[in-house]
């Protein structure tokens, strides 16, 4: 019986972690890479992340459309539906929205809001050292 992979969301300040600074968040990104973590996210998350990397770190447009390429190729991009406004910051919404639209199990995250919420709707908010090290 072949094991499916955990459907999660890597909020954007993971996934910048992983682009910017490596170590824990990049082990992350490379088991979404390996196919080991089906990563799931949405267009207004994936317009986030490249405009910050864009805006505040200063990624040319070379790699940015590469970064665009390899979400498109390894991330299940969804449409949320449904508009939520469970924590104060309008962008964490937008995370739960898409981790509902995916059916995750997980939200890694290292936004203080989210990791406050726990869990919502079944869905575990973990920080990166609890999800490698359950």
């Amino acid at each position: 019986m072949v094991k499916k992979p955990l459907k999660d969301i890597l909020d954007t300040n993971i996934l910048i972690s992983a682009l910017v600074f490596g170590g824990k968040p990049e082990q992350i990104y490379n088991l979404v890479l390996e196919k080991q973590v089906l990563a799931v996210t949405s267009i207004v998350l994936i317009a986030e992340l490249l405009e910050i990397l864009t805006k505040k770190f200063h990624f040319e447009q070379n790699k940015i459309k590469q970064l665009e390429n390899i979400i498109r190729k390894h991330f299940l991009i969804v449409q949320p539906k449904n508009t939520l406004n469970i924590v104060r910051d309008e962008d964490d919404n937008r995370v739960l929205e898409a981790a509902i639209e995916g059916k995750c199990q997980y939200i890694i995250t290292g936004d203080k809001d989210l990791l406050d919420l726990e869990s919502y709707e079944d869905i575990k908010i973990l920080p990166v050292e609890l999800f490698l090290n359950p």
